[in-house]
């Protein structure tokens, strides 16, 4: 597969471009928002060609995929414009600034007859998988509660619009609460129904919360607890799941690379979980491949991330109102 990246991103930078050539594909071109930035990011990453205009990679017919990690005031058109193109589409979360639109680019995939996947890393990582299998299995009976801790310390050259802009989606709930809303989905195969929540704006940036709490209900009764940070520094990230019979306390999982501990307690004790400690953007990368080759499905679908957004959308209305809020999917069944 021919690849073009819409977006000289960090993220493509450190672990997708490597993912693809890791699958056998090549990264033909770059698109930026400026020449010196697409410029310099071709030539440090070996990449043929460069420039602004989405054309460079929708033009070319040896172009198979895209992969979209713009900021994500820029995602639906974007998206929209490659699969007119006739391209698959990898693109990251949030898919778009609201749920309709997010929708809508599921929507214009499936008449176009292309694979729309969104890029939620850790349902391709070995630990989530495990740890969704253990669930699945009855290891811990019914589930009465999940706590996600996505707390972190975001670093000094990923904030910028992040902390500064809501405009182009930045706030830490578009930015990490999508990952656990998907996380929540991915364990426990129901989405949420309604949420409270709190925020916070610590002074890290301007105009966007850095800090977020919320607390979901699910169809099954089961509790989720949510918190994520931009400003935690020491905080760690993990999660927790506890049943009827059993619990699981995963440590340091909720990251991009390949780490962290799994341990279920029983009445039986206390025993390690094993996982497989493979790539998750490799892996990610792998599903999405397999799908368009009619063999599998993207690790997560565009409708995995309209419900994430959604989700995410919720808490931060919640937040902002101070009132339950009933999660707004658009009918994405």
């Amino acid at each position: 597969m021919r690849w073009g990246l819409i977006g000289a991103s960090t993220i493509a930078e450190q672990f997708m471009i490597e993912a693809i050539r890791a699958t056998g594909g090549e990264v033909a071109a770059v698109v930026s928002t400026t020449e010196a930035r697409g410029a310099d990011f071709s030539r440090t990453q070996g990449i043929p060609a460069h420039g602004t205009a989405l054309a460079l990679a929708l033009d070319d017919p040896t172009i198979g995929a895209v992969y979209i990690s713009s900021t994500n005031d820029k995602h639906h058109a974007q998206a929209l414009a490659a699969i007119q193109a006739g391209k698959h589409v990898l693109c990251e979360k949030p898919l778009a600034m609201t749920v309709e639109d997010a929708f809508a680019m599921v929507r214009a995939a499936d008449a176009a007859g292309l694979i729309f996947a969104t890029n939620h890393h850790l349902r391709a990582s070995g630990s989530h998988r495990a740890i969704r299998d253990l669930i699945a299995s009855g290891r811990i009976g019914r589930v009465l509660s999940l706590r996600l801790f996505h707390a972190v310390h975001l670093p000094a050259n990923l904030q910028g619009w992040r902390i500064n802009d809501a405009s182009v989606g930045g706030g830490v709930i578009p930015d990490v609460t999508v990952h656990d809303a998907d996380v929540a989905r991915f364990l426990l195969g129901e989405d949420p129904v309604t949420v409270v929540a709190q925020m916070s704006v610590s002074g890290m940036g301007q105009g966007v919360e850095d800090s977020a709490m919320s607390v979901w209900t699910m169809p099954s009764g089961t509790m989720v607890m949510s918190h994520e940070s931009f400003t935690h520094p020491f905080a760690g990230s993990g999660l927790e799941v506890h049943g009827t019979e059993g619990s699981i306390f995963a440590r340091g999982v909720m990251t991009q690379l390949p780490v962290g501990e799994i341990e279920l307690v029983t009445g039986q004790g206390r025993a390690p979980v094993p996982y497989p400690q493979h790539n998750l953007y490799v892996q990610g990368v792998t599903d999405f491949l397999s799908a368009i080759a009619g063999k599998g499905q993207p690790a997560a679908s565009g409708r995995d991330g309209v419900a994430s957004l959604a989700v995410a959308l919720a808490v931060r209305e919640a937040a902002r109102t101070g009132i339950r809020q009933t999660v707004d999917y658009v009918r994405i069944a």
